[in-house]
């Protein structure tokens, strides 16, 4: 018994801290990681300066909405349809601009539009331009055009004051 007491007990194995420590990080950057995405994305609330700011320019712009039209009328248009066609176009419009900066701006795009349409309308047959469709496609065409030309004005519609085809 005495040789049993002397004897060293058989060591344990050494378990390293290292997986423990690796579990421990892997669930801490995992709990970041979670909480970062969480408040980037789904748990982001924008502060009331911010909504108060949006309210104030929604509200500025509804109050722009309900002014008098601002109403740009450009010189007569007389051009030749598509190369196919014999006929002329004798076309007078009107646009009518969002505000007062959109009216300012449309003076020094005048030349630039005009080209714009003229190519437009030198583009377009008869029977594309005879139905009222037509014509409707053609306003969108043209405020497409002229809205390209423009940095802070706005085309809200176009009104045909004279429109012939011969």
């Amino acid at each position: 018994m005495a040789d049993e007491n002397n004897q060293p007990a058989p060591a344990k194995p050494k378990t390293s801290p290292l997986p423990m420590l690796f579990a421990l990080l892997n669930i801490l950057f995992m709990g970041a990681g979670g909480y970062y995405i969480f408040t980037q994305t789904l748990g982001y609330v924008p502060p009331n300066a911010k909504e108060e700011q949006l309210a104030r320019d929604l509200a500025s712009f509804r109050k722009s909405l309900n002014q008098e039209p601002m109403l740009y009328s450009m010189k007569t248009f007389t051009t030749n349809l598509n190369e196919s066609s014999r006929r002329t176009l004798r076309m007078e419009l009107t646009l009518e601009m969002l505000d007062a900066e959109g009216f300012e701006e449309v003076f020094q795009v005048d030349a630039k539009a005009r080209d714009a349409i003229t190519k437009l309308l030198n583009g377009k047959a008869y029977g594309e331009v005879e139905t009222v469709q037509g014509k409707l496609q053609l306003k969108n065409e043209i405020i497409g055009q002229v809205n390209g030309f423009l940095d802070l004005g706005v085309v809200r519609n176009v009104y045909f004051t004279e429109f012939i085809v011969q």
